[in-house]
This record gives C-alpha cells, sequence and structure tokens, in this order.
C-alpha cells in the first residue's frame, strides 16, 4: 500500500469535527486508506454501502440504519444512499462529539444540494485524488510551499526528459493502474474503469437517460483537457444542446472526472466573467480516452503539450491539498494573448506563475506570458517558473526560474512513517 500524504489531516479532523468527508474520485484509494487508518488509532467498524445488504437498509429507512451504527464509524460510498446525510445530521445534533464518522464518497459534496445542507457546519471536507509522483516514490513533495517561499529551489534534478515523463504520464495515479506494468493490462482497466464510472458514479449521483452520450463527451473533454473551455464548440462537436451539455458538464464536475480552472485577474469580480480552463484529473485516464501510448506519445507534437500541461496540473492540485499554503489554482490570458498556463494565488492574495514547456531549452521568449503576469500582479507576484524537460534549475531575472518538471517531486522532505 502507498502511504497518502493527507492522512495526518484526517486524524486531525477526527479529533474535533463530528464527521469527517472523504471524497474523491472512483478507485482513487479512500477505502483502503480509511480502513488503514484502523491501525493508526481510529479503530472504527468499517460499514460500506457497496454491499447490498447495507444499501438495501440505509434506503429503506436511514433514520434506523443510522441509529443502528455504532458511536465510531467508518461509511463508505455514501453517496450511494443520498438520503442518508438528513439522518446523519440528526445524530450528530442529538450528541455533538467529534470523531462519530468518518465518510466517504465518490461524488463531490458540494456539489450534493441534500450534503451541503444537512451536514453545513458538522463536517469536515477534504479530497483524495489518484496517487502523487511522491506518494508513488515514497516521498512527500513540498514543491507547493516551496513556490511561496523566501529561498526557492536550486540545484539538478534528474527525471525530466521527455521520455521518462512520457512513462509516468501514461501510467497516470490510480493505484490498481500504477500496479500493472503490463501496459495491455493498464489499457484493459482504464476501459472498465470508464463503465464503471457510467454505470455506476453517474446512476448515483442523478438520472440521466442518455447515458450513451457520455462516453463521446469524455473523449471530447480529454482532447481539450488543458485548453481554455468554449461551451459553444463543445455542444457543436458533442451535438447536443449548449443546456445539456452544461447538466453533463455539472454531473462530470460531481464525480471528479474533471474540473474548470478559473481565469486569474487582478480585479476579483473580472474573474468569473472569462472563459476557464477545463482539466481531466489523471493522465493516465486521459491517454486512454485518446488511444495515446507512450510510443505515440513521445512523437505526437499536436497532443504532447496539453498533456504534459495536465499533468504538471494535477500534481499541484494533489500537493495543494496537503500543503501549508493551500493556493487557490487559475490560469491567466492577456488581451493580447500571451499566456500563463498556471497560476497559483494564496490566501495572502500572493501570486506565483507557472508556464509548462515541452523543451530541454527554455529561453527568454518563453516568459513573455509570466512577465505580462507580474506587471499585472505587481507588489503580489513572488515569483515567475517555468517548468521544463531539462535537468538544472536557473535563474533567467529576477523572480523568474527554469526549473525541471521533476522538480515536481524532487523538492521533498522525508516522508513520515505511516
Amino acid at each position: 500500500m502507498h502511504g497518502r500524504h493527507i492522512t495526518p489531516q484526517i486524524l486531525a479532523a477526527l479529533t474535533d469535527t463530528p464527521a469527517v468527508f472523504l471524497q474523491g474520485p472512483r478507485q482513487a484509494g479512500k477505502s483502503t486508506l480509511v480502513q488503514s487508518l484502523r491501525d493508526q488509532g481510529h479503530d472504527a467498524p468499517y460499514v460500506t454501502l457497496d454491499d447490498a445488504a447495507e444499501l438495501a437498509s440505509a434506503m429503506r429507512d436511514s433514520d434506523a440504519f443510522v441509529d443502528a451504527l455504532p458511536e465510531r464509524v467508518i461509511l463508505d460510498e455514501v453517496q450511494r444512499a443520498p438520503g442518508i446525510f438528513r439522518s446523519l445530521k440528526r445524530r450528530i445534533d442529538r450528541r455533538r462529539v467529534p470523531g462519530q464518522f468518518l465518510l466517504t464518497g465518490s461524488a463531490n459534496a458540494l456539489l450534493l444540494p441534500k450534503v451541503s445542507e444537512s451536514l453545513a457546519g458538522r463536517v469536515e471536507l477534504l479530497r483524495l485524488y489518484p496517487l502523487s509522483q511522491g506518494e508513488i516514490g515514497g516521498v512527500v513533495e513540498a514543491f507547493v510551499d516551496a513556490c511561496f517561499s523566501d529561498k526557492f529551489v536550486s540545484g539538478r534534478f534528474p527525471g525530466s526528459g521527455w521520455p521518462s515523463l512520457v512513462e509516468r504520464i501514461v501510467r497516470g495515479g490510480f493505484p490498481d493502474a500504477v500496479g500493472r506494468p503490463d501496459d495491455e493490462r493498464r489499457r484493459a482497466w482504464f476501459s472498465s474503469y470508464t463503465t464503471s464510472l457510467i454505470e455506476r458514479d453517474v446512476r448515483d449521483v442523478t438520472n440521466v437517460h442518455a447515458l450513451h452520450e457520455l462516453p463521446r463527451l469524455f473523449q471530447l473533454l480529454a482532447a481539450r483537457s488543458a485548453c481554455v473551455l468554449n461551451v459553444s464548440d463543445l455542444a457543436r462537436d458533442a451535438g447536443f444542446p449548449v443546456t445539456t451539455l452544461q447538466r453533463h458538464m455539472a454531473l462530470l464536475h460531481a464525480i471528479f472526472f474533471a474540473t474548470t480552472i478559473p481565469a486569474w485577474s487582478g480585479n476579483l469580480s473580472s474573474r468569473v466573467t472569462k472563459a476557464p480552463k477545463v482539466l481531466l484529473f489523471d493522465t493516465g485516464l486521459l491517454c486512454n480516452l485518446l488511444k495515446l501510448d507512450a510510443n505515440r506519445l513521445r512523437t505526437d507534437e499536436l497532443m504532447s503539450g496539453a498533456v504534459l500541461e495536465t499533468f504538471v496540473a494535477t500534481e499541484l492540485i494533489k500537493q495543494a491539498t496537503w500543503s501549508h499554503t493551500r493556493p487557490w489554482m487559475f490560469h491567466f490570458r492577456t488581451p493580447k494573448q500571451h499566456e500563463v498556463d498556471i497560476v497559483l494565488e494564496d490566501a495572502r492574495g500572493r501570486v506565483v506563475g507557472i508556464e509548462v514547456k515541452k523543451t530541454a531549452s527554455p529561453n527568454s521568449d518563453d516568459f513573455r506570458g509570466l512577465r505580462e503576469l507580474a506587471e499585472a500582479a505587481g507588489k503580489k507576484f513572488v515569483r515567475g517558473i517555468v517548468l521544463y524537460t531539462g535537468e538544472s534549475a536557473v535563474g533567467f531575472g529576477p523572480n523568474l526560474y527554469a526549473v525541471p518538471v521533476s522538480a515536481l517531486w524532487g523538492t521533498k522532505r522525508v516522508a513520515e512513517k505511516r
């Protein structure tokens, strides 16, 4: 089992919060993680609503089901019985003590009205994504915090050559896929995973009659990952109205298939009016949907840049969940079409720009968008970073750096023992 870096946060939340809800994509490792906590002091019984009898009981009479649960319990895949959240609220309000419920779910609680209404103020929401590169390698990454620190990273970081990165990209981070070294068996796993998303997670969240539309939408979104989302164009290519696309997009957000990254602006009110980028959460799944194996990705100039940017962005999203900084993620584009792929902003409003380049030889022109961002952010600008496929971190002027992609997991501290 891979150590998960969010574990200390879960254990801490259980000491002062009645319910802790660990959410994330199906097969990201939630069930394995919460059961492992019994070896770390949280020795609560485990109940899963994937069990047909337990699910039937919860659906038939949720109050009776919840009342019969032990004082502390791990309740897995709770989104399968949406009515249970009102019963959980009732029991928490009757006896408000910390650590009663450790919940897991494959749907975003913030997008499920019954959850957000029932457990507001009673639950701490935590995210578990597919394995990060550090979790796979057994180190705790600290790149996100380093981006905002006074002293930035330096030195050499091996493993950023494009062939090496391709292997990481096509493998992705789902534990079961990572554990399959054979490419054909990994492809079979991803195919089954896509089917289970439609037949299990989609049905758990909403009643969608036209399920046959979703596989094509999966592929269209995969082809647009790390690109600015044009809803009208996507609806036209998918072959259904914009209103239908918007409903489907909300659904895919809810089941952690994809997310959107808003545009950054120094004017907070103008951020919501600009088009976001769309992003798939796992590059292994993305490559499978686009039929990109390692050999093709090494030579496919059309898709490789967007796939690499998706890889970097998802690694940063994972690291943000356990970082001290906990930044928000944006993208940046000027009217002159100068861009910065990723903008991180902390609670103090400080800004770090990150540009992703599939080159081993960065030059001054690669920093054009970062310079525009620095001008727009003013004193809030901390530094601009070009992540590239070389091995050495080098300076390109005041607060501008070219840094190997492998610094994402090479900037680390010793992993804690689990």
